[in-house]
């Protein structure tokens, strides 16, 4: 191949190989807007960074709501940031199989006996040429894979800081109410104790009062403390150092809503926009052209082209051509290619899994989501307005002389410990919310938190009185 026919040939492919504006983020952010109804920004500039802390800093001058902390995780979050940086090398190797290898260039002097020798070479990579157009396309599926991997890892952060939030909003409100039990059970205590010393009580019934007074204690600096992890987990999630402010948290959860989704075709929806799907699929689709290439290429490993000159002193230039070409005479590239379809063959049946467990997901998902409305709604309409009644009953018979004062201070123990129950349920119906959203369109949620049985322990103090 002439030197000046293979130069035009690499310029007229390589022409057009360059970054876009924008790194690839705007179809990332289009994938993540259409999953959580936010976008992500990928800060790769000073200017970015600056403005996004700009931003986490007045979502921080108010109360957090879950999706002002999903804002927050997605600007803040540094592990987001390096995942976003991902896509960055994977555009590079794109722009790179875009362009042709540079030429390598030979230049060899003998002198004697009163002559000079020279020779000069200058190679081209022919079969980088010749393959440049199905590696273009190879590293074009690996650059989109890229831009899934990083939509899955906003959409992940996402339901991660949802989580966070409801829980660490839920801890709040039970420690509160695990103080009032506290309060409650100590007040009852000391009354125990003075009636004791009285000779209106016995010993015995006395120290069931101070057992549960040390239940109560137990509990209450349990509370105190799953607070604190509940709110580190979800600074971790925003991304907070100490150096930036504290959020501030609202004082209950949101209230459940009128009625529980129904959504249709779940499985479908998940098969079409599943990111983890999604990503299997494009992976198979890359591993089959990849083994395309390994194919077309199998007897021509290294290949290179280009132009010579020899001058001799005393003599006329003598011009040329040189060919490189590795022979495939002890390796036949058998092997590759076996591994190359054994590649893909595994990535066949893990996509295979990955839509299996995407419907099973999908299914436990719905489950555990109208569970925890269900149970939700049970608390909210039957237990705690019937131990609100039972309190109330108490009070009425306190006041009429019919009930002791230790009865009155149970039924207030009951009271609280419904709420505390109801609290927990409403918890668990949000993060069962925001499980079935994510494993309808994002990924997998993970494994569905189990649903908790609270409040069942004040019933039995109320057998011993």
């Amino acid at each position: 191949m002439h030197p000046s026919l293979a130069a035009a040939l690499a310029l007229s492919i390589a022409g057009c190989a360059s970054f876009s504006p924008d790194g690839g983020f705007g179809a990332v952010n289009e994938l993540t807007q259409a999953r959580i109804g936010t976008t992500a920004v990928y800060q790769r500039t000073a200017g970015e960074a600056d403005s996004a802390r700009g931003r986490v800093l007045d979502l921080l001058k108010q109360p957090l709501t879950a999706d002002s902390a999903v804002e927050v995780a997605l600007l803040n979050n540094q592990g987001l940031q390096a995942s976003f940086a991902e896509l960055g090398v994977a555009e590079a190797d794109l722009v790179r199989a875009g362009r042709l290898r540079n030429p390598s260039f030979s230049f060899g002097r003998l002198a004697g006996a009163g002559t000079v020798e020279i020779d000069r070479s200058l190679l081209f990579d022919v079969l980088g040429i010749l393959t440049m157009p199905t590696a273009k396309q190879i590293e074009q599926a690996r650059f989109e894979q890229a831009q899934l991997q990083a939509a899955y890892d906003a959409v992940g952060v996402a339901a991660e800081a949802r989580r966070a939030f409801f829980g660490a909003v839920a801890a709040q409100q039970l420690a509160a109410y695990a103080a009032q039990v506290k309060e409650a059970a100590d007040t009852s205590a000391e009354l125990a104790r003075r009636m004791v010393q009285a000779g209106n009580f016995s010993k015995l019934a006395q120290l069931r009062e101070q057992s549960f007074y040390a239940d109560a204690t137990t509990r209450h600096t349990r509370s105190i403390h799953q607070g604190v992890v509940e709110r580190e987990r979800l600074s971790r999630v925003l991304g907070l150092s100490g150096e930036q402010p504290d959020f501030k948290l609202p004082d209950r959860l949101p209230d459940l809503p009128l009625s529980p989704a129904e959504p249709r075709d779940a499985e479908q929806t998940a098969m079409d926009k599943r990111l983890d799907v999604l990503m299997a699929k494009r992976s198979t689709e890359a591993l089959a052209k990849s083994l395309g290439l390994t194919e077309a290429t199998r007897f021509v490993n290294v290949l290179h082209a280009g132009f010579q000159n020899q001058s001799n002193t005393g003599e006329s230039l003598r011009k040329g051509y040189e060919i490189e070409l590795e022979l495939p005479l002890f390796d036949f590239e058998s092997a590759r290619v076996a591994r190359a379809e054994a590649t893909y063959m595994q990535a066949v049946h893990r996509t295979a899994q990955v839509a299996v467990n995407a419907r099973s997901e999908v299914r436990e998902s719905y489950s555990a989501y109208r569970t925890a409305y269900d149970l939700s709604r049970h608390y909210r309409d039957e237990v705690v307005p019937l131990k609100k009644r039972i309190s109330e009953e108490t009070l009425l018979r306190y006041n009429g002389m019919l009930s002791s004062v230790f009865e009155l201070l149970a039924d207030s123990r009951d009271q609280i410990m419904s709420v505390t129950g109801a609290v927990e349920a409403l918890r668990d119906y949000w993060v069962a919310e925001t499980n079935l959203q994510t494993a309808l369109t994002g990924r997998s949620p993970g494994t569905s938190p189990a649903l908790r049985s609270s409040g069942s322990g004040a019933s039995s103090d109320r057998a011993t009185h």
